[in-house]
């Protein structure tokens, strides 16, 4: 029978090439996932984390193997990685974003064992996404998960649920491939719902390495949608002779999910509109070792702070615990192979191959994920590459389409659906459907935190108008917007500092005056939105004054005071935007407000639905910090050694606004049995700046106080256990 455990624990490192034989000393005993280097600041220089570092960990197997062999599975090692086993060398693994499998029953033996890996995060020019200049950093480590599996040599290899007629006669063809035949297999297959009750029990007899395994009229099936994302767990069975001799299981939905000819993408049947950003998989501080609960955290931010109903994986296959969490929130995504605009030579082009593999055969039971990326993101036209990548991808996954994201109009179409990169201010209209922009935004204006009032209202407003032109627009499935989150870059890209500030959100996912534009299209139902996209100073624009006034909200109306005095109720401006589900609202003062030589007041603005006030924000016209506010995405984690929790630190007005010219230093002080990751003293740029807690072993509570000048300190405790 199979096991599988978590390999993530008592790991040794050294960020250097050990020697096998080398003493423990050499190394500091760290868990997975980890990055190769820890940074003290949220900017980085790529070169620091361009080296060979050892992996080792000692383990135990059972003293009778029998016919079980045994496998090392690593969900991600940047980038090239040298595996060994007690000495001797089983495998090399070229690629940092898709999983892969190391046979090491030849080199295991039934007691101790030593596993070392060595992983080079070298920007290896044969590897992709290398090979010429790449917009994104490749962090290096075992930065996701590994586990040991144990099977008998009989086992099932390839497990693939795929629904069928769901909008009819719902169905479930389940496509089995064993590790090999033998005389006397039998599959049982067991079909639950998202509470664990049984749905269905199906065997039947083995006759080939490679069966079809079919549910027909399965009644009162729930449909996976973005507001009742059912999720449905499968069971597969391998007996022989009665015994159970291996055993999958696998999560998935039942939904239908299709761009058609005319332009539009329909889930279940019904037609939707795509609205959503992308998002890159690395972080302040950690590169792209999060766990899982932060990689969580980005699919929650998306679907129900910013409100999005799609995610792009620029540009490379991300975390299970990711896509994941899609799943069970109802979080649509367009996931694409590894690489940046270059191909490069014939190795590097089976390279780019084995990744689709890879990606597919790990994430087609994913009922989020409802589009195949098979070119590389902005790469010219290859025929022969890209017509391999898609007969690869349909023989793979024969429910999902393809789409292949260019920046040129004019480009050969291999895929099923036309996926464009859409820079200019308008809409580029393609000769071919179904067409889906994959990016707009982004470099064409970059803007930080503490940009003047300006840039990032003006930033919002190039969201708010692309998304109002793709709204509008039959021919057009939808826009993924660049980007979600500010991320990190090399230094022919980016500012200074070697961060691209595309996001609508900064690097810590906390919000831009552009996030509160994807926020306000929510449905009032879900959360009522206002948000005043203004610093209310004198001073802040171009000749002064706040002529117009910019207000991202759903509520029907709004009415604006200063001080006390009304200045009128306003509607929707749906004359620069009359697309959107919900307009900005758009002030221009007939007189514009003029307070010198009077007293400076505050700005209130008042939110109404049908009439009634349901939602107000004010704005401190003293514009002089009040507070040093604290929040976590979680008050509890396990004690596992690896959990952590995003700490926000924002500088705040008396109405609990963010300042963004507070430039300020704080000094953290964490009591009790975790780690702080980040700077300490913390800059707070733009106002706010975010760090880390990591969990230890060790049960508990532990509190986390932050300090500045002239502010009382500021304290949050978490809870650490099971």
């Amino acid at each position: 029978m199979k096991t599988v455990s978590t390999f993530n624990h008592n790991w040794l490192f050294a960020p250097v090439q050990v020697e096998h034989d080398a003493s423990d000393d050499r190394f500091e005993a760290i868990c997975l996932p980890h990055t190769n280097k820890l940074f003290s600041r949220p900017f980085v220089d790529n070169a620091e984390y361009q080296f060979i570092s050892t992996y080792r960990k000692h383990f135990a197997l059972p003293d009778a193997l029998d016919s079980q062999q045994v496998f090392i599975d690593f969900d991600g090692a940047m980038l090239v990685s040298h595996v060994f086993v007690n000495g001797q060398p089983v495998a090399v693994h070229k690629g940092g974003f898709t999983p892969f499998s190391v046979d090491i029953t030849d080199q295991a033996v039934p007691g101790d064992n030593l596993l070392t890996v060595y992983v080079d995060a070298t920007e290896d020019t044969s590897v992709p996404p290398y090979g010429n200049l790449v917009d994104y950093l490749t962090f290096g480590g075992i930065y996701r998960d590994v586990h040991l599996r144990l099977v008998d040599s009989c086992h099932i290899t390839s497990l693939f649920p795929k629904p069928v007629t769901v909008l009819t006669a719902p169905g479930l063809d389940c496509d089995v491939r064993l590790s090999q035949w033998k005389p006397g297999l039998r599959l049982e297959a067991r079909l639950h719902d998202a509470d664990g009750q049984p749905v269905a029990l199906l065997t039947q007899d083995v006759s080939s390495q490679s069966v079809v395994v079919s549910f027909v009229d399965l009644e009162q099936i729930d449909l996976w949608t973005l507001k009742n994302p059912a999720l449905y767990t499968l069971k597969l069975s391998l007996l022989s002779g009665g015994d159970v001799i291996d055993q999958q299981v696998v999560r998935f939905g039942f939904r239908s999910a299709e761009f058609c000819d005319d332009g539009r993408f329909y889930l279940n049947g019904e037609p939707v509109k795509l609205f959503g950003l992308n998002r890159h998989q690395t972080y302040p501080y950690l590169g792209a070792a999060a766990p899982k609960r932060l990689q969580e955290l980005d699919a929650d931010i998306l679907k129900y702070e910013l409100g999005c109903n799609i995610v792009r994986t620029s540009h490379y296959a991300q975390s299970p615990h990711f896509l994941n969490r899609c799943d069970e929130i109802g979080l649509l995504v367009f996931e694409e192979i590894a690489g940046w605009q270059h191909i490069g030579d014939e190795a590097w082009r089976a390279l780019v191959m084995d990744d689709l593999r890879a990606m597919i055969e790990r994430d087609r039971h994913h009922p989020s994920i409802i589009l195949w990326g098979v070119r590389i993101n902005e790469s010219p036209d290859d025929e022969d590459l890209y017509g391999e990548t898609n007969a690869l991808a349909r023989a793979l996954d024969s429910t999902r389409q393809t789409g292949g994201v260019r920046n040129f109009i004019r480009s050969e179409f291999l895929e099923d659906v036309f996926t464009l990169n859409d820079f200019p201010p308008g809409i580029q209209t393609p000769l071919v459907r179904p067409h889906l922009i994959t990016e707009f935004g982004g470099h064409m204006f970059p803007t930080k935190t503490w940009d003047h009032e300006e840039r990032r209202v003006e930033h919002a407003l190039h969201h708010a108008r692309k998304q109002n032109l793709q709204m509008g627009h039959p021919d057009i499935a939808g826009a993924i917007g660049w980007c979600a989150f500010d991320y990190h870059t090399h230094r022919e890209f980016g500012s200074g500092d070697r961060i691209c500030y595309h996001g609508v959100m900064d690097i810590y996912r906390l919000p831009k005056m552009a996030a509160y534009f994807y926020r306000s299209q929510k449905s009032p139902s879900d959360e009522i939105v206002l948000y005043a996209a203004t610093n209310w100073t004198m001073g802040d624009r171009a000749a002064g004054g706040n002529n117009p006034l910019t207000i991202f909200s759903n509520c029907d109306e709004i009415e604006v005071f200063i001080g006390e005095n009304s200045q009128g109720r306003f509607r929707p401006d749906v004359e620069q935007f009359p697309h959107l589900n919900h307009p900005p609202f758009t002030i221009r003062w007939q007189e514009p407000y003029n307070p010198w030589g009077t007293a400076f007041q505050d700005l209130t603005v008042r939110g109404l639905i049908g009439g009634a006030i349901v939602a107000e924000q004010r704005i401190d016209s003293s514009h002089l910090p009040q507070a040093l506010r604290l929040s976590s995405n979680t008050d509890r984690l396990s004690a596992d050694g690896t959990d952590m929790a995003r700490i926000a630190l924002q500088i705040t007005d008396k109405y609990g606004n963010v300042l963004p010219y507070q430039m300020r230093s704080v000094t953290l002080t964490l009591e009790g049995e975790a780690d702080l990751i980040g700077a300490n003293p913390l800059v707070l740029l733009g106002g706010q700046a975010g760090c880390y807690v990591r969990s230890r072993f060790a049960a508990g509570t532990v509190t986390l106080t932050a300090e500045t000048d002239d502010l009382p300190k500021a304290a949050i405790q978490l809870g650490i256990g099971d």
